[in-house]
């Protein structure tokens, strides 16, 4: 088991959806309690239309996507309590109107633009290649933002949640605290967006939360709980994915619904108490710590990783990479220099087929075109003419029993 999560926390794709994930769900849990309470729970799905519609506007323009997105979907919340408050457009009307509107915009400038392509998809259906450094940088300084706020307004938080009329009576400004709590959603609802879609976001904010009220009925009890909850959902989904080459989002939202069946299921037979402590025990095991060592790209994992190593090269030059694939040769018609590789097949985000892996240098003989191979050797880039590109520099070249053209993700 140790050597399991050393080997899944290797790669720095996962660790950085791990950290992210980690602090989007405990934000989204805790704001989640207040909303399910409030019956305003579907602002996390609206919110998430709207950003998609801003991720794809800032995609087109190639201006940074968060730097878009949140400033956007910020001023959308505080437009979906204006209109709910004070015109004949309440709750769930404002919330279609807006998320509709927000989602339409974004299709209609990408296909008029570029065309639906592989961003397109990730935001839609979320993707942990999604981040960037930056954006790992920014998630993280935004989320623990949302979390030091919510804790400081923890009491007027739990007093709008409550009894609305009571806390305006006794002096608290709740037009005021309903606003902040919409923007901390908003800001929640963007850093969770890249990784779990803006089909699927808006589960961090409801499951944890009704999960919770199956096996606790105290408001502190119940947000402490989400947050357990959505931690350990998140956890479990994150090695469902690595296992299986599942999407992320869809994992940690069918970790959820498993969870919230068996909490109700439990909560009839008055089990609440070892439940509680089954899921402190099981989160606390998976938190190991990494070590380096050699990264092996998996067969069910493969386009997903050799995607990573080229979005995020400088964090893999030097370390050793060891794959199979098929040996592949290359020739500039121009220059006559040769290029060997090692790849794999896969298909393309819309149906096209594609090819991942490595141009490779190797000191002794090279193998016969189209022979399966297995390679393993050190990253490391040169100069293309110009242009910076990625060679593996092996220390092994073994020739196994040929498996042909070979699709990778099944």
């Amino acid at each position: 088991m140790f050597d399991f999560f050393t080997e899944m926390l290797s790669y720095v794709f996962i660790v950085r959806a791990l950290i992210v994930g980690l602090l989007v769900s405990l934000c989204a849990a805790l704001l989640g309690v207040s909303l399910v309470l409030k019956r305003y729970s579907m602002i996390g799905d609206g919110l998430s239309h709207v950003a998609f519609g801003a991720l794809a506007v800032a995609s087109v323009c190639h201006v940074a996507p968060l730097a878009v997105a949140v400033p956007v979907v910020l001023l959308a919340a505080v437009l979906l309590l204006r209109l709910s408050e004070n015109s004949k457009i309440k709750g769930d009307a404002a919330i279609a109107l807006i998320s509709t509107g927000a989602l339409a915009i974004g299709v209609t400038v990408i296909s008029v633009t570029t065309g639906m392509n592989t961003d397109v998809c990730n935001y839609l259906f979320g993707s942990i290649l999604a981040m960037s450094k930056s954006d790992v940088y920014l998630s993280v300084g935004l989320a623990l933002a949302v979390l030091i706020l919510f804790i400081c307004f923890y009491q007027k938080i739990f007093a709008v949640t409550f009894d609305e009329n009571f806390a305006r009576a006794a002096g608290v400004k709740t037009n005021l605290y309903n606003i902040f709590i919409a923007c901390l959603t908003a800001v929640t609802i963007v850093l969770g967006l890249r990784m779990m879609g803006a089909l699927l976001i808006s589960s961090l904010v409801v499951f944890p939360a009704l999960t919770a009220m199956r096996v606790c009925k105290k408001f502190l009890m119940v947000t402490l709980a989400a947050a357990l909850i959505s931690v350990f959902c998140f956890l479990f989904g994150l090695v469902l994915s690595y296992i299986y080459a599942m999407p992320t989002g869809a994992s940690v939202v069918i970790i959820n619904i498993a969870l919230f069946l068996f909490c109700g299921l439990l909560a009839g037979l008055q089990a609440k108490g070892w439940l509680r402590t089954i899921l402190v025990l099981v989160i606390l095991g998976g938190l190991l710590a990494a070590e380096e060592k050699v990264i092996e790209i998996k067969e069910n994992f493969f386009v997903t990783q050799t995607n990573e190593i080229y979005a995020n090269a400088p964090d893999y030059l030097g370390r050793t990479l060891k794959y199979e694939g098929i040996f592949s040769l290359y020739e500039d018609p121009d220059s006559g220099k040769k290029y060997y590789a090692v790849i794999r097949y896969g298909p393309g985000c819309c149906g096209t087929d594609l090819n991942a892996g490595f141009e490779v240098v190797w000191d002794k003989e090279y193998p016969q075109a189209n022979d399966w191979v297995e390679a393993v050797g050190k990253l490391e880039e040169y100069d293309d003419n110009g242009i910076r590109a990625l060679q593996l520099r092996l220390a092994s070249l073994k020739i196994l029993p040929v498996r042909g053209k070979e699709q990778v993700m099944r």
